[in-house]
């Protein structure tokens, strides 16, 4: 394994441990300077076309999402569209390197799953239920954009963006799950993993 996949685990692994039971600052450094070595490692593949600029891209509207949820609540839409435009730019990257199929078990199970997630926070938004609700199809579409690549292709590239699609998803339901309706003690670090392993398989699919 080379270094600056090391690095990108480390850093990433003190963020998760500052979620769970680590100092405030840790979290505060850590997460910034994490998907900063992403950007570097996706930067440096080795052959970075339209797709892997994309994800530069996505990455860096990730970091601005991150730093706005930092400031007080008026921020959080301007946060939640920065998030969306990551997982925009994300699902052009995916389909930029497909032939579209349609697979159509996956929209299915996708659609249950995100009414089920709104039927569960949509009382508790308030006036975040369009901007979330928004932000959540958008999620959706990500996941299968990459799942119809994996069905068509079956690669180790587009399983490597599948995982991360799905990572990607699994943390948003369990952020906006405890965010908005149950609190639990564990949310922040199972998020964390998910978050930094959903953009982590994704710069890794620029390898392979």
């Amino acid at each position: 394994m080379s270094w600056p996949f090391i690095a990108v685990f480390l850093s990433g692994w003190l963020y998760v441990d500052a979620r769970y039971r680590g100092p405030r600052w840790q979290g505060w450094l850590f997460k910034p300077v994490t998907l900063l070595l992403l950007m570097l490692l996706a930067w440096q593949a080795p052959v970075i076309g339209t797709n892997g600029y994309l994800i530069v891209l996505g990455l860096l509207a990730t970091l601005v999402a991150d730093a706005l949820l930092l400031m007080p609540r008026e921020r959080h839409l301007y946060a939640i569209g920065a998030f969306f435009l990551s997982h925009l730019l994300y699902t052009l990257s995916f389909a930029s390197q497909i032939t579209f199929t349609f697979f159509w078990p996956l929209p299915v199970a996708l659609l249950v799953i995100g009414v089920v997630l709104l039927a569960v926070i949509w009382t508790r938004l308030e006036e975040l239920r369009w901007a979330v609700s928004t932000f959540i199809l958008m999620t959706l579409l990500m996941v299968w954009v990459a799942g119809e690549q994996y069905f068509f292709r079956s690669s180790d590239l587009a399983f490597s963006i599948l995982c991360g699609a799905v990572l990607l998803l699994v943390a948003n339901i369990i952020w906006l799950v405890s965010h908005y309706r149950f609190k639990f003690r564990a949310a922040d670090a199972i998020v964390a993993a998910c978050y930094f392993g959903g953009h982590f398989m994704i710069v890794r699919s620029l390898y392979v």
